[in-house]
């Protein structure tokens, strides 16, 4: 049962007669008390949750003490804490064809069926990529959705998105989905502004869309878009209560996908919802008996802080995140899939059946095929994310990479440390760079004390000393090598 017992107020009126001779009334209060319980995770006893009602305000309210739109918005604090808790089991989702393709010039079909290759190898054997979500509008995006479920993978599962809309809804059963993503805005920008509803309104018609869904036996996603904006307890919770009591009369599973669409939410113990996302995922997982299974956080990056507010849902109790690859999405980004990967390696020990070097290839294959060019210094895919440039951080490396390397990079994502040569590297770094380019180690490895690489560097502070201000390239490098090092009279560009 996801309804939950709640406190009755009940009025009665008594008519007697009062001192005066007038008609008096006597109020009483009837109190149904909450049922005291056994809570089997922590063993101790607890009072069944409130029943919160849907609040349809006449006016919206749309927090304009925390979101003053010609200030800063505000991080506010009540010190209310709730406590970690991380699931059994979380998992990775993907909408890199979805929100992500809204962002960039849309993929070809066989752009598409190629990444979807890839999520399936970077999710493993145990399918921690779990799902990838499409859209359905045109004829590209129905070719690339039938083209991925002929792979007959069984995760990333194929699921759609769509307005809730019963126009929209009809795409869904013509292709045949088994789960399908439904915007149920949640805010009252968007409930009064956007839709121009009142929250029943809007609630009784999200609800109508569910119950078609659930009538025809494939499962709703229900995206609570906005929810960093919206009233938690007012709407929110109310709708999702109303949505667990579908599931329990149709048996099929309901998700809740908590959106943070304009990334305003906050992974601060204390801070007030609806900004806190440990507040949101306990109420969605204790006050809407929403189960950690059916939770999924879907996040932006607009203030930095879409990895750990990913992160943050995971541990307060949400099964699932929900990301694009290289965070590609709107406006800033959405969280990065890849970061979601290394975030699930350092909270449970290991990469669990996932392979981190495909990432490597995803990133190469989206720089090659479709012209993507990721940020220099984004971690783990950026080309600067593991090279270095100091003297003094290229001679670390030399003695042991993991002085400065953050990890086996060549081992996990197969992307050896990298230095670059310019004024600051010194000896060391041109010696290192030497190394790697052409594979020496052990015995075969240059030393910086080689005359050789002390030339190169007399040569390398003649450049800035006349002027110059980029860094050495790759083909001056190797000219420089093959005739200081190795002695060989070797034309690189006729080689």
């Amino acid at each position: 049962m996801h309804e939950k017992i709640f406190t009755l107020k009940v009025k009665i009126c008594i008519h007697g007669t009062g001192v005066n001779g007038t008609s008096a009334m006597t109020e009483r209060r009837i109190y149904v008390m909450r049922e005291v319980v056994m809570n089997k995770k922590t063993n101790l006893l607890q009072l069944e949750e409130h029943f919160y009602q849907l609040a349809d305000v006449k006016e919206p309210n749309v927090f304009h003490n925390l979101f003053p739109y010609d200030e800063i918005p505000k991080i506010a604090f009540n010190d209310r804490i709730v406590p970690h808790n991380m699931p059994e089991n979380i998992w990775i989702t993907d909408t890199t064809f979805r929100d992500g393709q809204q962002s960039r010039a849309p993929y070809t079909t066989e752009q598409i069926v190629t990444i979807y290759d890839y999520l399936h190898r970077l999710g493993g054997p145990k399918g921690l990529i779990r799902q990838s979500e499409f859209f359905l509008y045109s004829k590209k995006d129905r070719d690339a959705v039938y083209k991925c479920m002929e792979r007959d993978y069984k995760f990333p599962e194929v699921t759609s998105w769509i307005r809730a809309s019963k126009k929209d809804f009809q795409l869904v059963k013509e292709i045949g989905m088994k789960e399908t993503g439904i915007l149920v805005s949640c805010s009252d920008y968007h409930i009064f502004y956007k839709l121009k509803m009142t929250r029943r309104e809007a609630m009784e018609h999200y609800l109508s869309i569910v119950r078609e869904c659930l009538e025809t036996g494939i499962s709703p996603r229900c995206h609570l878009e906005d929810i960093t904006r919206s009233d938690i307890y007012g709407f929110v919770i109310p709708f999702c209560l109303e949505l667990m009591k579908l599931m329990d009369e149709y048996k099929i599973p309901v998700k809740i996908r908590a959106c943070d669409t304009m990334g305003y939410g906050v992974n601060y113990p204390g801070a007030v919802i609806p900004r806190s996302i440990p507040g949101i995922i306990y109420g969605l997982r204790v006050h809407a008996g929403v189960p950690s299974e059916l939770i999924e956080f879907h996040g932006h990056n607009d203030f930095y802080k879409g990895v750990v507010n990913a992160s943050t849902a995971w541990l307060y109790g949400a099964g699932a995140v929900n990301c694009s690859l290289l965070g590609i999405g709107e406006r800033t980004g959405n969280v990065p899939l890849e970061a979601m990967v290394f975030e699930y390696a350092s909270l449970r020990g290991d990469f669990d059946g996932m392979n981190p070097t495909v990432i490597t290839e995803i990133a190469e294959y989206l720089e090659k095929e479709t012209g993507y060019e990721t940020p220099p210094m984004t971690p783990f895919v950026g080309r600067n994310f593991n090279l270095t440039r100091a003297g003094i951080h290229a001679d670390g490396i030399m003695k042991d990479p993991e002085i400065y390397n953050i990890f086996d990079t060549e081992l996990i994502l197969n992307r050896p440390p990298m230095v670059a040569i310019s004024n600051t590297s010194g000896l060391a770094g041109i010696a290192v760079w030497i190394n790697q380019y052409y594979g020496l180690k052990g015995a075969e490895a240059i030393d910086k004390k080689n005359e050789g690489v002390v030339t190169i560097k007399e040569l390398i502070d003649q450049e800035y000393a006349n002027g110059r201000i980029t860094v050495i390239s790759e083909t001056e490098m190797i000219r420089y090598a093959e005739q200081y090092v190795f002695h060989r009279d070797v034309d690189y560009e006729d080689k």
